[in-house]
């Protein structure tokens, strides 16, 4: 009479009764390691004032940083207060994006949201979510990039499709949309972390944890990771 087979005992397998605590503790470890591999960690999109982020990263949307700062140059020398892109003429300004795609949604939510900033705000940027997320074309992800590197105000995580991979990843999240994603990454993130957070995960999956190839091996958090292969 044959055995019984013994269940195969997988990686991970001890995760499923992690405990908040010990996600949280864990989660530490995860961005201590992450801030010590990036030091230089920040927004990867040019700008030198809060108007400058928030047009290239509405700008980022389906689309890679790398190519927005191709385009934003020429565009702040240009048009250099919000009144000036509210003036812009929508054909000119489409061909003067055209490069980072969705140009014509682009160029309807950049002179729209340029436009409430002229008659709500006098031309200047609010620094509170509530206002942000008021203003045409920009949600809570593009708020919480302007919040957080252009005000330092930490009111959220930004997830991105590596924040969001990643975080599966790492099982900081059962979660499949990124409205939920952030909730459970502002439980498990200290709050002066978030906006550092996003940049080092980032970071982490360009360099590492590269989606069709990840580097488990030379990974500085696979022992932390419950998907690791090693």
């Amino acid at each position: 009479m044959k055995r019984p087979r013994r269940p195969i005992k997988r990686k991970g397998a001890a995760r499923a009764a992690e405990s908040p605590a010990e996600r949280r503790a864990r989660t530490r470890k995860i961005v201590a390691r992450l801030r010590r591999e990036f030091p230089e960690a920040k927004c990867a999109l040019d700008h030198t004032s809060p108007l400058q982020l928030l047009v290239a990263t509405i700008l980022s949307a389906q689309c890679t940083d790398a190519r927005v700062n191709m385009v934003t140059p020429a565009l702040f020398a240009k048009y250099r207060t919000a009144a000036d892109y509210a003036a812009a003429d929508p054909e000119q300004f489409q061909r003067e994006i055209q490069s980072t795609g969705f140009f014509r949604n682009k160029t309807k939510s950049i002179l729209g949201m340029a436009q409430a900033l002229v008659e709500r705000h006098g031309g200047q940027v609010p620094d509170t979510m509530e206002t942000l997320v008021a203003l045409p074309g920009v949600g809570r992800k593009t708020a919480n990039v302007v919040l957080g590197n252009a005000f330092g105000k930490n009111e959220g995580i930004v997830v991105d499709t590596h924040v969001q991979r990643i975080s599966g990843l790492l099982k900081l999240t059962r979660e499949s949309t990124p409205e939920k994603i952030e909730r459970d990454l502002v439980a498990l993130v200290p709050r002066k972390d978030w906006t550092i957070f996003s940049h080092l995960v980032i970071l982490h999956g360009r360099k590492t944890c590269i989606a069709r190839r990840p580097k488990c091996e030379s990974c500085r958090v696979s022992d932390l990771c419950p998907s690791s292969r090693i």
